[in-house]
């Protein structure tokens, strides 16, 4: 009997509620004055709600490996990230609402900046300056009129928030298996799709042909003059949370990526009024007695770790610990806060740090350290462990899991 089998084996139902809040990004590195973002921050509310807690660290997939959001993600809804591998291409579609069939391709874009020099494109920014997400939907017009189909195979575009945007490929003969063509870095050039199976060689073929279209119909554009491709990936099939814990699950989340993994496990998506913590909270308070887990998500703390904002990071985290108080007035049997990976203003970047986590119900053995934050944490009594050990955690304290063995 594997760990996901046992899981399944052992949970009961009963009418307890969980919220999952995961701040995106959230665990940091010594940045301002030696401290991090969670460490700079004024937060209260977190700092007293420590104290009644149990806190710890937790790494999404292993020390020293730095995580994406899909597996990081994966990991904390109780799912084995190693096991279940799930392209961003997916996640993003799904979030947005695009219908995904067996054997279509599913991506995850950016729109970027480019020049040429020596004539060759060099990227100067992956993300097109952050454009707003009325011109992103604007120019995946210009691109959809322009580009409905290559050699037989139908081409999707849909605007996603910012510089985001999903796109669908459905035709014969597709397979997933090129490389993402975003080289990460800036003053780079674009990598060319390049299959890494022989199956992927005809969805490589089609590929390069729509970057090259979609140069020319964005080249006159002022930041917004090409695309980068990332996630090219196939829809998996991953069992439920209903399915493994039993669990009517709600997620509340305004980008699309977060949204389309939680639809992926089987969380019904509710609608945010708005885009902000506050509206957030108030859609969990209206849904409040419709679902036994929840799972809310908050993005900002993650890009602004990437924009190396140090200082709008920390303002998000204020905001948080400003609305606490609100949920714990919901009065949730168990309630956790963390992050799915570390997102450090010093690095700019998703890192191998593991994440703050405080997990609160009647049933946990208080840490009694009133301070939240990395280094507190790896001091408490829950000490360092692995993001996928949280669910079970989760549902023991929700008293959802009865005893293994005789």
């Amino acid at each position: 009997m594997d760990r996901e089998e046992l899981i399944r084996s052992l949970v009961v139902a009963n009418n307890t509620k969980i919220v999952l809040v995961v701040l995106d990004g959230f665990g940091g590195a010594p940045f301002k004055e030696g401290k991090t973002e969670l460490e700079y921050a004024n937060t209260p509310n977190l700092d007293a709600l420590a104290e009644k807690s149990e806190i710890g660290l937790v790494h999404p997939i292993m020390p020293g490996i730095t995580p994406g959001s899909g597996p990081s993600h994966l990991a904390l809804f109780g799912y084995d990230p190693l096991k279940y591998e799930i392209g961003r291409g997916v996640l993003e579609n799904l979030g947005l609402g695009v219908d995904l069939e067996p054997g279509d391709i599913a991506i995850r874009g950016n729109f970027c900046t480019v020049k040429e020099e020596s004539g060759k494109l060099i990227v100067v920014d992956r993300r097109a300056g952050r454009i707003p997400t009325e011109e992103n939907k604007r120019l995946i017009s210009k691109l959809q009129g322009a580009i409905k189909e290559i050699d037989g195979v139908e081409i999707t575009f849909t605007s996603g928030m910012e510089h985001r945007f999903a796109l669908r490929l459905r035709g014969e003969g597709l397979k997933a298996g090129v490389p993402d063509t975003d080289p990460q870095k800036t003053g780079r050039e674009p990598i060319e799709p390049k299959p890494l199976t022989p199956e992927a060689q005809r969805l490589a073929q089609v590929l390069k042909k729509l970057l090259g279209r979609a140069r020319e119909v964005l080249k006159e554009e002022p930041k917004a003059n090409f695309i980068l491709l990332r996630g090219i990936s196939e829809l998996p099939r991953i069992p439920s949370v209903k399915e493994l814990f039993g669990l009517n699950a709600a997620a509340i989340a305004t980008y699309p990526m977060y949204k389309g993994l939680a639809k992926l496990v089987g969380m019904e998506l509710l609608e945010v009024q708005g885009s902000t913590i506050a509206h957030e909270i108030e859609c969990m308070e209206k849904h409040w007695g419709k679902y036994d887990f929840f799972y809310l998500h908050v993005k900002k703390t993650d890009s602004y770790g990437e924009d190396g904002n140090f200082d709008a990071k920390v303002k998000v985290i204020e905001e948080f610990d400003a609305y606490l108080p609100r949920i714990l007035k919901l009065n949730p049997h168990v309630l956790a806060i963390t992050g799915d990976h570390s997102t450090p203003s010093v690095l700019k970047s998703h890192s191998w740090h593991p994440n703050p986590f405080l997990l609160y119900s009647r049933y946990v053995i208080p840490s009694g350290i009133r301070e939240f934050n990395e280094r507190s944490c790896s001091k408490g009594n829950l000490r360092i462990y692995y993001a996928v050990e949280a669910m079970p955690l989760l549902l023991a304290n929700a008293l959802r899991l009865k005893k293994y063995g005789a």
